[in-house]
């Protein structure tokens, strides 16, 4: 049996399983009450700030409040744990990152399973990494950062906003599928990591593209790709990696919302369904146009296979860059 077709066969179940409580819950008009909408980091972060932008919308459409909740630390699993414990009722949810799927890789043990203990709704966006350098380094394509860095091997380095972080792991990715030896040198966000570049100390970075698409039509960094599997919609002048002559250098970070396991599925779709919407709106689009996303959805049963295969594919390479469980 296909995996879709397991998901299909558990979907089935569930509903059977609860029948009578999504009956009551349509009877009752969900939502009658605000919503927690549990964000796995700061304040002020992108996924915080992608996830205010829907959840005003989705406040709106629903005629209830959808609170955001900030439960930063320990990289997103101090928020995850509170949903995962949360009762199932859909009245609290989480919008977390692609970090989801890379938990179980960089933590040793984890109060909780990133499978078994949510339900996917929707992914809500991709934002794609640019591969910045500056134009003092005389690089002008991909390939001729990949032939620099294989005619000198281990003397090319990369800046990242941390160890395990998107920015690190799409380096990884890259190196990896372009077959080159360079150094990671890890800062405590994008600001020093960009910094850094730009002064030629360190020779390039898979920059988000908001912090860095100012310094891109200046000039004073040049992009030579995104890492995502599609062209930016910021940039959509610069080549994906893939297209630039690196096949197998795509990494996928992505903002998504999540359920406690065993919220009714019509509950699971509404929320999916409002998402969606939400997207479509001009404010919402404006804002992720300025924050480099770009939007991006999947039906609830889809995005849970995606979840359980990324963190096959996340494990491997975590454990290729050589990143220790904590």
């Amino acid at each position: 049996m296909t995996t879709f077709a397991r998901i299909a066969a558990a979907a089935s179940l569930a509903c059977i399983a609860t029948l009578t409580t999504q009956g009551a819950l349509a009877q009752n008009g969900y939502p009658t009450k605000p919503i927690r909408v549990i964000v796995p980091f700061a304040a002020g972060s992108t996924t915080d700030i992608i996830s205010r932008a829907i959840a005003d919308k989705m406040s709106q459409s629903m005629g209830q409040t959808l609170v955001i909740d900030n439960r930063g630390g320990a990289s997103g699993t101090i928020g995850q744990q509170a949903v995962a414990t949360a009762a199932p009722d859909g009245y609290t949810i989480m919008i977390h990152s692609s970090s989801h799927t890379v938990s179980p890789s960089t933590f040793a043990k984890l109060p909780f399973d990133t499978v078994a203990d949510f339900a996917g709704v929707t992914p809500i966006s991709t934002l794609p990494n640019a591969l910045v350098i500056s134009p003092s380094k005389n690089i002008k394509t991909l390939k001729d950062l990949v032939t620099a860095a294989k005619a000198k091997p281990g003397t090319i380095n990369f800046a990242s906003a941390g160890q395990g972080s998107a920015t690190h792991l799409n380096a990884e990715k890259f190196k990896m599928a372009a077959n080159i030896d360079a150094t990671n040198i890890p800062f405590k966000g994008s600001g020093e990591a960009v910094t850094e570049v730009l002064s030629g100390r360190v020779d390039y970075y898979f920059s988000p593209i908001a912090p860095v698409i100012g310094q891109i039509k200046e000039g004073t960094l040049l992009a030579l790709a995104v890492g995502s599997p599609k062209r930016a919609a910021a940039l959509p002048d610069v080549p994906t990696t893939a297209e630039a002559g690196v096949p197998g250098s795509e990494f996928n970070f992505w903002i998504g919302m999540m359920a406690p396991a065993k919220t009714p599925r019509d509950i699971v779709t509404r929320l999916h369904d409002e998402v969606v919407k939400a997207l479509a709106t001009p404010e919402v689009k404006e804002r992720f146009l300025k924050l480099g996303a770009d939007a991006w959805t999947l039906q609830p049963a889809q995005f849970d296979a995606y979840i359980k295969e990324e963190i096959g594919s996340n494990a491997k390479l975590v454990k290729a860059a050589g990143l220790s469980p904590q």
